[in-house]
């Protein structure tokens, strides 16, 4: 094992079951010290029970490693405080933190109740906001940090019945395209994670033989790469069955419209080319945007940009 976490401690939520879980063995097994969160509700965020969570820790340390438990619920920031806390009361660092947290609540969107969209949205959106906020000046103070945020082929791309659970994951990679800019100073990468796996949020929604090829234990691997020292910075890997890739969102080149054109049948006539693929660029960060439409209008008329005479 090249990748190792010797002295690293890590924190991952929703651990007690499912991808948390296989995340958080995946980890200790490499020599990280665990804090395994899981409140312990039901699939939908009602309930809530200690044990999942201690049973996972309990693992880790019959196989040998370092492990406590955790109930907080990731939607209540002074318990993700008090988490942190007890992690950095027993070890004095935390380096690795796997937002992995999180329910569901489907239907479609006219059927929807604004109280679930706003649950979800709480949970997986600012669940992980909560936990990266808690950990984010301890990273910054000891130059080193590893983020996880947990995204979905539903936000990517989009998923019937899901527009709650889509926005929620959609938003994790808003929030990562930030951090990550404002993290790398500080040497922490946050990076996101898409994956497919059977588990008890996808058990009703494909059938069994399908579910035994998607073991959560094959995402598990993306992690262990992206929380390692030689992770990349603000990346969207996808992950299972065996299978990864890496998701990117593209710009194309785009039009100039100039003022004559400047309206929406101009939009409307140039769209073929608005939408043409060839020149498209995954841009690192928006402002990159901004520059090009300025120096296209810059060119139109004949202003300099560079502050020249």
């Amino acid at each position: 094992m090249s990748i190792r976490f010797d002295d690293r401690v890590a924190i991952v939520t929703g651990a007690g079951a499912g991808l948390g879980r296989a995340h958080a063995l995946a980890l200790a097994e490499r020599g990280a010290k665990v804090v395994v969160n899981d409140f312990g509700g039901a699939r939908d965020g009602t309930g809530g029970s200690s044990g999942p969570a201690e049973d996972v820790a309990e693992e880790i340390r019959k196989a040998g490693g370092e492990a406590i438990s955790n109930g907080a619920d990731v939607t209540d920031y002074a318990a993700v405080e008090k988490m942190v806390a007890a992690a950095m009361d027993k070890w004095g660092r935390v380096d690795i933190l796997v937002n992995n947290a999180g329910i569901l609540r489907d239907k479609t969107f006219v059927k929807m109740e604004l109280d679930d969209f706003r649950k979800v949205i709480e949970v997986h959106l600012m669940g992980s906001v909560n936990c990266t906020k808690a950990v984010w000046e301890i990273m910054r103070e000891q130059a080193f940090g590893r983020i996880v945020m947990t995204t979905s082929s539903s936000g990517l791309y989009g998923n019937f019945g899901q527009s709650n659970y889509g926005a929620a994951k959609l938003g994790l990679v808003g929030l990562m395209n930030t951090l990550k800019l404002e993290g790398q100073k500080y040497d922490i990468r946050v990076n996101s994670l898409s994956p497919v796996a059977g588990t008890r949020m996808t058990e009703d929604l494909m059938p069994e033989n399908i579910l035994d090829l998607l073991q959560p234990e094959s995402v598990s691997p993306a992690v262990v790469f992206l929380a390692s020292d030689d992770a990349p910075n603000g990346a969207i890997i996808a992950a299972g069955a065996g299978g990864f890739s890496r998701a990117y969102i593209h710009e194309t080149e785009g039009v100039y419209l100039p003022e004559d054109k400047l309206d929406g049948d101009g939009v409307a006539e140039a769209w073929k080319k608005i939408s043409d693929e060839s020149g498209q660029k995954a841009y690192e960060q928006g402002g990159e945007q901004s520059v090009k439409f300025l120096q296209a209008a810059a060119r139109d008329k004949g202003v300099d940009l560079g502050g020249g005479s």
